[in-house]
Order: structure tokens, then C-alpha cells, then sequence
């Protein structure tokens, strides 16, 4: 008989007592191990004791915090963390982010979204919700500054072709195709928004609206 599977591991920082209560209720509900919350990064970090995979922080904190450095406490202790806020300052938005944050959520959305948001997270999943796009298309340095020819080569190997394939199609050789699809990775990832694989490469062509309509 196989083990069931260990509960994902949570811990939550947000001011509000109430939408503490109401995440501890959500997560034993949903068989979420809550191992600590607190009003202030700080706190949560003197209480725990045990690594948790996914840290939900509240942007706007009572103490006046940081965001990004908030952020950043939490990744160096070894969380993923999830922004779960009103998010209704863009620069507090993009601090958070660009520290680090592998998704936000905001509070007008129903915690079951929440809760599958921490699942994707806690699994090792950059999450780009709605709200993690707007914030990009309305903050040019969220956006790689791709060349012509960079977006061309992404754009068909993002589509299915291989490296060799996209070579002969522009009459390249593969190494050459290979070197853009390097500089397209690092441009991304200097700007925040790593892309690992293809399929991460074509959400960030589609996020930047550089698929193009002919091939979706």
C-alpha cells in the first residue's frame, strides 16, 4: 500500500487577525499544515521551527515593512512565498516580485484560488495570475528588451520546433539559435521572470504580447 502523499507545509503573515483565522480554517479544511502565522515577518520567523514550503505575506504590514525585504527574509530562511494582498500599490507589486515572490493573489479572490495558488507554488511552479501580468504590461521594466531576431528565434521554437529545426528555417546553424535562446533566458531572468523551459519561454512571449495572432 502506498504512503499517502505529506501535507504542503504553510505558514502565513498578514496583520488582520481575521484573515489569519480564516486561512487556518482553510487549510485544515483542505489538509494544509498550518505551522505558524504572525502579524509581522519577524514574529513568524521566531516561531517557527520547522521549514515551511510556502509563506503567504500580506504586502502592507502595521510595523511598516519592507515589502521586498520582507520578501527576501523569507526566501533567505528557505520558503517559497505567495503575496496575498489588496496589492493596490504597483510599486509595492513590483518590490515584491522582483525580490522574489513566486505569485501574487489578491484578497478580492476566492481563498480556494488561494489555496491552489500555494499547491502550484509549494510544487516548484512561478505562478503569473491576472494580476502578476497587469502589473507587467503597465511597468515597462518587467518587459525584456528582446532584438528582432531574438523574438523571431523564440517565437518558433516557443510554437514546438526544435533548435535544429528553427536553424534550418532561418538558415542558421543550431549553435547560433541556441546562443538567442541563452540571451533570451537571462534577459528574463534579469528582469525578474525566469524562463527555464519552452514552456515558460511561451507564456513570456504571451504575457509580453510578442506571440503574435498567426500563431496561436
Amino acid at each position: 500500500m502506498s504512503k499517502a502523499p505529506k501535507p504542503i507545509t504553510v505558514a502565513i503573515v498578514d496583520d488582520h487577525e481575521a484573515i489569519r483565522l480564516g486561512f487556518a480554517g482553510a487549510c485544515q479544511k483542505h489538509g494544509y499544515k498550518l505551522l505558524a502565522e504572525a502579524a509581522t515577518v519577524p514574529e513568524l520567523l521566531a516561531k517557527l521551527k520547522t521549514l515551511p514550503q510556502v509563506v503567504v505575506l500580506d504586502l502592507s504590514l502595521a510595523d511598516n515593512s519592507n515589502p521586498a525585504e520582507n520578501v527576501k527574509q523569507l526566501i533567505d530562511f528557505g520558503s517559497e512565498v505567495l503575496i496575498y494582498s489588496i496589492a493596490d500599490r504597483k510599486s509595492q507589486v513590483k518590490a515584491a516580485l522582483m525580490a522574489g515572490a513566486a505569485a501574487l493573489v489578491t484578497k478580492s479572490q476566492q481563498m480556494t484560488e488561494l489555496l491552489e495558488c500555494i499547491n502550484l507554488v509549494a510544487n516548484g511552479i512561478k505562478v503569473n495570475t491576472a494580476e502578476t501580468v497587469a502589473a507587467i504590461d503597465t511597468d515597462q521594466d518587467f518587459k525584456a528588451k528582446l532584438t528582432e531576431r531574438e523574438i523571431e528565434v523564440l517565437r518558433m521554437y516557443a510554437s514546438g520546433l526544435t533548435l535544429k529545426q528553427v536553424a534550418y528555417e532561418l538558415s542558421l546553424s543550431k549553435y547560433t539559435v541556441k546562443e538567442h535562446i541563452d540571451r533570451v533566458r537571462d534577459k528574463y531572468s534579469q528582469v525578474g521572470r525566469p524562463a527555464p523551459g519552452k514552456s515558460e519561454l511561451l507564456i513570456r512571449l504571451i504575457e509580453d504580447g510578442l506571440y503574435g495572432e498567426d500563431l496561436l
